[in-house]
């Protein structure tokens, strides 16, 4: 434990109180952007508690001294991934995929072709399943398209959920919606986990995972093909809210798609710069402008 905690401390855990709620409330909101209402205090309390025993803490008060010090800054990581909600598997809301494959990959697949870039981009990828189901419905329609210019960024606040994307390996609920000729293709059973499939190199190929703050600076100007950011901008609140979707899309092609989750509305300067294609699939108007193209992260 890091020399600059309290000694630990023996006994029963204290609750968290609305003060020290409100404290760690105003740190996620800071750092991640997330918003928590007040009746979110148990889930809080649940959630963290597993973090004050493995620190040797009592009282919230102190954690929150704690992830609010200049030595706190990998515990605030622990917490952001602790409270950070990852729930996804292959194929989530499929028609997305469908209509996406359908109306938007023949104009990428002839422009990979004839010598172009094609980038797309998983906002929010959690535990990776969106990010390997847009390689498989890429490799479905351009099975040789690891020869061309194409990249999918996949990123995440969450370092420790970046890791187990990155790890690749899922049991065989998450792959339930994966047709089987692309499970056998795509992915290997593990030899020692039975019920357990690891991403194959095919897939991962396609794939650059990445820290990367929603709400912080990105370290990319060039613009991207299709961004998919699905039941995440949805924890922010309306101001923030606002200013995501406006920068998610900035950074669009003239055309290029915004993916969103289906509870989810883009704010009002958004959708003035978008048209609405199909189920909270959008398209960036070509009269709007493209982002600068004189640098790049992947």
């Amino acid at each position: 434990m890091n020399d600059a905690l309290p000694a630990s401390r023996t006994g029963v855990l204290t609750e968290l109180s609305m003060a020290e709620f409100h404290r760690i409330a105003a740190v996620l909101l800071r750092e991640a952007g997330i918003e928590l209402t007040e009746g979110k205090l148990p889930l809080v309390h649940s959630r963290l508690s597993g973090r004050l025993r493995s620190l040797g803490l009592r009282r919230y008060s102190d954690y929150c001294d704690y992830i609010e010090s200049g030595d706190g800054e990998a515990e605030l990581l622990e917490m952001l991934s602790v409270l950070t909600t990852n729930v996804t598997r292959f194929f989530r809301e499929p028609h997305h995929f469908e209509y996406l494959r359908k109306h938007k990959m023949p104009e990428l697949v002839a422009a990979l072709k004839s010598g172009g870039r094609v980038r797309v981009w998983s906002a929010g990828c959690a535990s990776g399943e969106e990010p390997y189901t847009l390689a498989l419905t890429f490799l479905q329609e351009m099975p040789d398209i690891a020869r061309y210019d194409f990249r999918i960024l996949a990123s995440d606040i969450d370092p420790a959920i970046l890791r187990q994307a990155a790890a690749g390996l899922y049991p065989d609920r998450s792959l339930a919606q994966v047709p089987e000729p692309q499970r056998q293709r795509y992915f290997q059973p593990v030899a020692d986990r039975p019920g357990c499939w690891k991403v194959g190199p095919e897939m991962r190929a396609l794939i650059t995972f990445r820290r990367l703050n929603l709400i912080g600076d990105w370290p990319f100007t060039r613009p991207f093909d299709v961004i998919m950011c699905r039941n995440v901008v949805i924890y922010f609140g309306a101001e923030t809210k606002a200013q995501v979707w406006s920068r998610l899309v900035e950074q669009l092609r003239p055309g290029g798609w915004l993916i969103t989750g289906h509870s989810e509305r883009l704010s009002d300067a958004a959708a003035a710069a978008t048209e609405l294609l199909y189920t909270t699939t959008y398209r960036r108007r070509e009269a709007s402008s493209s982002p600068k193209e004189n640098a790049t992260c992947h």
